[in-house]
């Protein structure tokens, strides 16, 4: 008992002291236990598969204990909590022949609930109409094409964060659009470890590059010049969305970075500058040292976030050069 109360003086991710029974550091506001977390949600999840609500209920509720009280993933935790309390109660206590009988339908049941959350996510309120309204700006500023064009490949890269969250069973709303601004994915991670943190931070602008390149094999193809635009603002942008600092997809990946690889992505992104002359490289690098001087840094990082960040950064540069520009702009 000595050696595990011991243990927990020190935070998991930046290694500080934290108080006796304290659950979230106050520092880098990791969840100190964020091992048992995931482990206890895990549980939770294969007896949800099991069709057990009472037991996977029990579970979740052992999770609080380990949660800041008034933390988004403790009230996510109780709202699930009481659904599942609703569903076990309501379960069929007594057998039922013809449930025997159309067993072997089960999967197809299956299929289509999962259709359905699929058809409600999709059509999301929310969703559509901030949807609408950025579509109609960015119509609005740039003309019918490119402004269609610029915010399908906004929503590509919310749905990756969305889709890689989902992915990982944990849950999420679909994205909400900020005309003028951006768009976000909220979603709630119970227990999530800093790398999976920034691993879904990168699906975003790995989402992108994927557009970016789709945009630039089709002006190969058709050497139409809207898409050549669109491939170019499309790196150029997710590139943009690098930059380490908070309010960015690289800020929350730099979150699972060590000083030393924060120098590593630094170099990188200097390196990345001086060839290919692009300002947004330049800006990563800046926020990369500005970076090197905060306290949020772990005490080791992840070199899986590490390289999956230079890959995303360097792909991004390639469809830069791949199409002439400055800038958003491509050449003429």
């Amino acid at each position: 008992m000595a050696d595990s109360a011991l243990a927990l003086r020190n935070c998991p991710s930046c290694a500080r002291g934290l108080p006796v029974g304290a659950v979230e550091c106050a520092a880098c506001h990791a969840l100190v236990h964020a091992d048992e977390l995931e482990k206890l949600a895990a549980e939770a999840k294969a007896l949800e598969a099991q069709s057990r609500p009472g037991e996977a209920r029990a579970v979740w509720l052992k999770a609080l204990d380990l949660l800041p009280a008034q933390a988004n993933q403790a009230a996510w935790v109780r709202d699930h909590a009481r659904a599942l309390e609703i569903q076990a109660n309501a379960a069929p206590k007594t057998e039922n022949p013809w449930a025997q009988r159309l067993a072997p339908l089960g999967p197809l049941a299956l299929l289509l609930a999962k259709a359905k959350l699929a058809l409600t996510a999709l059509f999301n309120i929310k969703f559509l109409l901030t949807l609408a309204a950025f579509l109609a700006v960015y119509w609005k500023i740039f003309g019918a094409k490119f402004g269609v064009g610029f915010a399908i490949a906004i929503l590509i890269h919310e749905m990756g964060h969305y889709v890689d969250v989902r992915r990982r069973g944990l849950p999420a709303d679909m994205p909400v659009f900020l005309p003028g601004l951006g768009a976000y994915v909220r979603w709630q991670g119970l227990g999530v470890s800093l790398a999976t943190r920034a691993q879904i931070s990168l699906a975003g602008p790995l989402a992108g590059f994927l557009t970016a390149v789709g945009c630039y094999l089709v002006w190969l193809k058709t050497g139409v010049p809207i898409w050549a635009a669109l491939a170019r603002a499309g790196a150029w942008l997710n590139a943009i969305n690098l930059i380490p600092v908070a309010i960015l997809d690289g800020g929350q990946a730099a979150l699972a970075l060590s000083r030393v690889q924060r120098v590593i992505l630094l170099t990188a992104a200097l390196v990345l500058w001086l060839f290919l002359r692009e300002s947004a490289f330049f800006l990563v690098a800046a926020g990369a040292t500005f970076r090197l001087f905060t306290k949020d840094r772990p005490a080791t990082g992840d070199a899986g976030v590490l390289i999956y960040f230079l890959a995303v950064l360097a792909a991004l540069g390639l469809v830069m050069h791949a199409v002439p520009g400055s800038g958003m702009l491509p050449g003429t």
